[in-house]
This record gives structure tokens, sequence and C-alpha cells, in this order.
């Protein structure tokens, strides 16, 4: 927000504008004066010519006579009467260009003289045309009469003429110096003006490019209005613009986009609402937080959670006395009550695996875990009532919870990836779950989990395996039980937490 006035529209036509007619009063402002002081310059330039030719061939006869009192006597008045000439002196080419005669007097018998740059004066002596003009600049105060003719600095016109015999040959050069100030005056004064025209054209400018700027910034103003309250969930708005130009177009344009964005964003809403139905949307916030447009094959965080495997006992001998679509019927209804349980807990459900469910926990304590452990099998309680009042066999479950480190990511190829938790930490939650069947037990958690419970106290548990090795694996582990049947006194009397336990034993399925 800090530039946002330089961003806006009515801004920048003002802005634009107005540089439009800087430049435009600018380019007239230099035409102008470079066309005035060009033609005060022709016009300098001919009065020099003209006294210089005249000078010329007045004072011609008299140098060849050597008359340097007359000379210079004429010269005098010259400067008197024209307070434009700055200097004017003879050079006598004879003398080696000596300067005979000078209406500067110091500039008298001088070879070089020191009003102005020795260039200068080499173009003078050495040029072949008959009449040269150089511009140039004084190289100190000049003082005629007592009176500051020109100031160091001050820029003069030098017109060098040849004084010549009948003959052709040059006998001596006259330089008359002529100050440009009328000139400059003169341009000073032509841009003054110009800036007054243009000063007075800028301010209507300015005036009538506001009109202009409001007519077009107020319809896009509103039209950003509306962008933002649409953008803000307000699916429903449409711009109220009535405008018959282009701005009006572009809100008809808008407005249709805004009804084809409504129908696109309620169409990717149910798609993401379907998709999360495959992949949780805790996983997806796990191992792309950026979102899920950002999800490639690869991606993987590591994490420290809570892994839940639950597996139907007796399963393949049910299902081949089942058919197909009762076994279909049978597992969404037995998965739906048991994911109801898993995601009351906080926890998500990962995958099926037929049907056995690996869920997640992904909080710092393990409370959560064993509580939608217990909450399952209270829920598969009441699913065997159902199952009973028609007739049907009860069911039993084991389910197993380790805590520990995994991997949890995207594995796949670009056409198909799926999602996935990998680590050792969940082999060994499926083995304790196995261990329920060699136990007897419903629920059985590791040490592991015992000690990320912050609040033990909850929870009834009973020490099955001191030391029990599993599978694959050379250091054995505690495993403890929860008791249903104590669950309702555990919660009545806060503190209950029994331990007992077995002799140790090696388990090797």
């Amino acid at each position: 927000m800090k530039f946002w006035v330089f961003r806006s529209i009515r801004t920048r036509i003002m802005a634009t504008t107005t540089l439009l007619l800087l430049t435009v009063i600018g380019a007239i402002v230099s035409v102008w004066a470079k066309s005035e002081s060009h033609l005060y310059q022709q016009e300098s330039v001919q009065d020099a010519n003209s006294f210089a030719s005249v000078l010329t061939y007045t004072l011609g006869d008299e140098l060849v006579e050597e008359n340097w009192s007359q000379i210079r006597l004429t010269l005098d008045v010259l400067l008197q009467q024209n307070q434009d000439f700055v200097y004017v002196f003879i050079s006598d080419a004879r003398q080696a260009n000596l300067i005979v005669a000078a209406s500067l007097n110091e500039l008298q018998n001088q070879y070089i003289p020191d009003v102005v740059p020795v260039a200068v004066t080499n173009t003078a002596l050495e040029s072949t045309q008959p009449l040269t003009v150089t511009e140039t600049f004084i190289l100190r105060d000049i003082y005629f009469s007592e009176n500051l003719r020109a100031k160091r600095g001050e820029r003069v016109m030098e017109v060098a003429s040849d004084i010549r015999l009948s003959s052709g040959q040059k006998i001596g050069t006259l330089r008359l110096g002529m100050s440009l100030r009328r000139v400059d005056r003169a341009i000073t004064e032509v841009v003054n003006q110009a800036l007054v025209v243009g000063l007075i054209g800028l301010a209507i400018g300015w005036v009538l490019a506001y009109i202009l700027a409001k007519r077009i910034s107020e319809p896009i103003r509103r039209l950003q209005v509306s962008a933002m309250k649409i953008a803000a969930g307000d699916w429903q708005h449409r711009a109220q613009i009535t405008n018959a130009d282009e701005i009006g177009a572009l809100a008809t344009s808008f407005n249709e986009m805004s009804a084809a964005l409504q129908g696109s964003f309620n169409k990717l809403q149910k798609t993401l609402e379907s998709f999360e139905l495959f992949v949780p949307n805790k996983f997806i916030l796990a191992i792309a937080p950026q979102g899920i447009e950002n999800i490639a094959v690869g991606l993987a965080t590591t994490r420290t959670i809570t892994i839940l495997f639950c597996d139907i006992r007796g399963y393949t001998s049910m299902s081949e006395v089942m058919t197909p679509q009762e076994i279909f019927i049978f597992l969404n209804d037995y998965l739906a009550c048991m994911g109801k349980a898993i995601d009351q807990a906080g926890g998500f459900i990962d995958k099926y695996i037929g049907d056995a469910i690996m869920a997640l926990f992904d909080d710092v304590a393990t409370d959560g875990a064993l509580q939608a452990a217990i909450w399952m099998q209270q829920a598969l309680d009441k699913f065997n009532d159902g199952r009973r009042q028609n007739g049907l066999p009860k069911i039993a479950v084991g389910i197993g919870i380790h805590r520990g480190e995994v991997v949890m990511g995207t594995v796949g190829f670009t056409c198909r990836i799926d999602s996935t938790v990998v680590g050792d930490a969940v082999n060994i939650a499926a083995r304790v779950e196995e261990l329920t069947k060699h136990y007897g037990c419903g629920i059985l958690i590791t040490e592991s989990v015992v000690k990320n419970l912050s609040s033990p106290e909850l929870f009834s548990l009973r020490l099955v395996n001191q030391a029990v090795k599993l599978k694959g694996k050379d250091e054995a582990i505690a495993i403890y039980e929860i008791v249903m049947s104590a669950v309702k006194d555990c919660h009545q009397k806060p503190g209950f937490f029994s331990v007992g336990g077995q002799d140790n034993i090696k388990i090797n399925s």
C-alpha cells in the first residue's frame, strides 16, 4: 500500500497527461527558442559583417599609409556608439600580425590578444576565407572608458575580415567582437513567454485529464470492489456497471467469468471433497503443506506418529461362505463404524488392506489412539448386536498400536501416484496386531505408546509381556493390553493402572 497512489489508473492518466504536456511544451519552447536564437544570431552576424565590411573598406587605405592614430580614433568611436561591440582591433600581416590599432588600448602591440582563446586567434589569422565568424567567450573582464564592457566567460561572436590591397595581397586582419547579450535576453524572453503559455495549457490539460481519469477509473474501481467480493467468497455477486463503452463490455465479460468461476469452484470443491475420501486431508497437510496442487511423486516428510492396525479375526473363513456382493456390503458397514470411531478420536485412516485398517494419529501424545481403540471395540459390540438380531455370527477384531518414526510421502510415477507410510514403526504395529491372536487380547500396545500417554490414569493397562521379540527384530519390547472390562471403572477411578504379565517368550509370527 506504500506506493498505491502511483499504481492507480487515475494517477497514471494524470501523470501520463502531465508528461505529454511537458513534452509538447518543452518541444515548442525548444523549437521556438532555437528559431528565435538563430534569427537573432543571423541578424547579429549580418550586422557584424556589415560593420566589418565597411571598416575593412574604410580603414584599408589608412592601414597602407600606416595612419595608426586615425585608425585608433575610428575604432574608439565605433565602440562608443555601439554597446554590443566588446573589442575591435587590426593585426598587420606585414609585421607578423602585430596588433597595430585596437579599441582596447592594452591590446596594442600584442601578437596574440588575451581576451579570447588562442584557437580563435589562429582561426582568424590562418583562415583562407575573406570573412570568418566564430562564437567564443571572453577570458577576462573587459573595461572600456572605465566601464565594464564584458564579464569573464561571457559569450561573444567574433567576425574576422581580411584587409587586402587591390592586387589581392593580404596586409592585415580586422577582428570585431560582438556581445551576444542581446541574443540571450531575447531567447530568455521567448522562453518565459512560452513557459507562461505552457503553464496555462498544462493547467487546462490537468483539469481535462482529471475529468477523463475519473470517468475511466470510477467504473474500474467498482469492478475492483466486485472482484474483491468474489475473491472473498461471494460467488453470487455481480458487477453493476452499465457503461456502453469498452469498460461496460469488460464488466459484462467479468460477470460471465464470475458465473463460470462459480460453477468451476463448486465442481472443484466437490472434487476436493471426493479426493479427501481417498487421501486424508491431514496426510496432504503433512506431505504438501503448500496445497494439493503441489503434490508430486517423491514428496515425503519424516514424522513421529502413532500407528494403529485393526484386523478381523477369521475373515478368510467368513468370506468363503459369502457372495462377493455380501462381502462388499459387510465391509462397507463394518468399516463405517470403525472409521467413525477413529475420526472422533482425532486420527485418520491411511489405507484399507482388505478387511484390515491402518490408521494414523499425528498428536504429540498417544491418548487419542488408545481412545480410538476403545471406541472401536465399543462400536464393534453395537455392530455385533445388529448382526445377532439378523441371525449373523459375531465377529472379533484385534488392534495393535505402536508409536515411532515413519516416512510419509507419495510413491508411483507421473500417471499414477499413491500415498503411503513406510518405516520400521509400521511393521512393528502390524506385528503387535498379530500378537492379539496369540495372547487372546482385543487391544495390544507397545511401551513407546505407554510412555507417550499424557493421561495414563484414564486407561486400564495390563503388562502382557515385559520382553517379547517380534519376527525379524532383535530387540525385545514390552507390550500391554487395554483391559476393556475396566474401562468404565477406570473412568470412575482415576489412577487405576494395573500391571501383570507372563513369562518372557519369543513370538515368531
